[in-house]
């Protein structure tokens, strides 16, 4: 009975203990495209995962606005985590790569792409939510191409439109003949590959993490409620992986949050310095 039920397992299907018609049912790419709430088939169709980035942002408004509200010069306890979470951004992302005195009017953009990308990412393991507003490509590349002008508009200021498109695709201290080479190398990495890198790193961790997750879960579920005796202590196992894999979405929506944020200001950083 065991080979077969683990003959079954390894199909991707766990015999029920009543010889019912369930089963185990894996997560698939039709999770990240919901049905329509409303606007189905039109330019403003609205479904969950619209809805998950809506209650995002509107909550991570909501939690700055609340500590903002009466900062005091002792800070309570609110926008003490606040002043906590901005400084992180500020010391350890725009200071760090781009200095004291250039950082500071990066600061604001840094930190709205650090907390916007964590908010997205955060409702993955949200009970209630449970998908990343990061895992369909919109915001993911929205927020690229953010970064992307921010890089671009950085240098234009830093050097004239003429000298920073110069400068980046025709490298200075070269030999002529090597910008046959390296300018259309330069051209599709700086003005094509960066944002896509970008957009990609953020939807795949988001989407891997769903996957995961989901995959954790279910399999849980079904080896306790549904696979038959010899296979339910496996939901032992499956249980156990399900929260060491939600500790690391929670840690992998933190960092993705944080390499986003440090990729940008390195790139402003490329823009503004000399080669």
């Amino acid at each position: 009975m065991f080979d077969a039920a683990a003959a079954a397992l390894s199909r991707g299907v766990l015999p029920l203990s009543e010889g019912g018609g369930g089963g185990f049912h894996g997560p698939t790419a039709e999770d990240f495209f919901p049905p329509a709430i409303f606007g189905e088939g039109t330019f403003y169709e609205f479904n969950r995962i619209m809805m998950v980035r809506v209650i995002a942002t509107v909550a991570l408004c909501v939690l700055f606005l609340l500590a903002a509200r009466n900062v005091k010069l002792v800070p309570g306890r609110g926008q003490g985590i606040a002043e906590i979470a901005l400084d992180f951004v500020r010391v350890n992302v725009s200071e760090e790569v781009l200095g004291k005195e250039r950082g500071k009017a990066w600061v604001p953009l840094l930190s709205v792409i650090f907390f916007g990308v964590f908010a997205m990412n955060i409702t993955g393991v949200v009970p209630g939510l449970n998908i990343a507003g990061a895992s369909v490509v919109g915001f993911p590349l929205v927020v690229a191409v953010v970064a992307w002008i921010a890089f671009m508009v950085a240098g234009i200021r830093a050097h004239g439109a003429w000298h920073f498109y110069r400068d980046q695709i025709f490298t200075p201290g070269v030999p002529w003949p090597l910008y046959f080479i390296l300018a259309p190398i330069e051209l599709v990495s700086t003005f094509l590959l960066r944002p896509l890198t970008l957009t990609i790193r953020l939807l795949a961790n988001m989407m891997s993490g769903h996957f995961l997750l989901v995959l954790c879960f279910a399999a849980t579920n079904a080896l306790f409620l549904e696979a038959s005796p010899p296979l339910k202590p496996l939901g032992l196992l499956t249980l156990g992986a399900s929260f060491a894999f939600y500790g690391l979405e929670i840690f992998i929506a933190a960092l993705q949050a944080y390499i986003f944020a440090l990729l940008t200001a390195v790139y402003i950083s490329l823009s503004v310095e000399s080669h």
